[in-house]
């Protein structure tokens, strides 16, 4: 009973992944403004829970990110998850160096999580001090973008799908977007490297 429960969830996390890849993505393209793709939107950036309260809960607004900077960003289903705990995310941070030498003023890192279990998170990865990690709390980034999926069968709800893109003043120079399971490497920091 229980490999017969195991299969059909991942049959069901695979359809998922299908019927996602099956879709356009038409809010965010190369040459979209990525500020402007989803405006009045603000992402938290990661802090403990006391840093929240003394910042008021303060917010980031997208254009002090993106405009007139060279900035790299990866979105990720979630914090903790297997892949982007083990090769995602070490795979930005080992490539820190050789971002910095093509001239990026920032790697930043968001999800569909709140600030506080993207900053335990990033302490846990010892990647805190090399990317920016930001939460997107309600997912209203990622929606905005056209980059959310439904991965409830995989108990996580509305979840971002694994991309990255390099982005120069607001503009989207190079978009990769995860749309199998089979592409996991795509989006990460040697293949985006390799595209700047």
């Amino acid at each position: 009973m229980s490999a017969l429960l195991k299969r059909s969830s991942s049959m069901a996390i695979i359809g998922s992944l299908r019927a996602a890849a099956s879709r356009a993505y038409a809010s965010i393209a190369v040459g979209s403004d990525i500020v402007s793709a989803a405006p009045d939107v603000a992402l938290q950036k990661a802090r403990s829970w006391d840093e929240g309260v003394s910042s008021k809960f303060s917010t980031t607004p997208l254009s002090d990110l993106f405009k007139g900077r060279k900035v790299v960003i990866f979105g990720l289903p979630g914090a903790y998850t297997g892949v982007c705990s083990v090769q995602h995310v070490p795979s930005y941070k080992n490539n820190v160096d050789k971002f910095k030498a093509k001239g990026i003023d920032s790697i930043i890192c968001v999800a569909v999580n709140d600030p506080y279990v993207m900053n335990g998170w990033a302490e846990k990865l010892e990647a805190k001090n090399s990317i920016d990690f930001y939460g997107d709390f309600d997912g209203s980034f990622h929606k905005c973008l056209d980059l959310s999926i439904d991965l409830s069968s995989a108990l996580l709800g509305h979840r971002s799908h694994r991309w990255s893109a390099y982005v120069e003043d607001g503009k989207v120079k190079v978009l990769n977007v995860e749309t199998a399971p089979s592409e996991f490497k795509v989006s990460g920091g040697d293949h985006i490297l390799g595209q700047i």
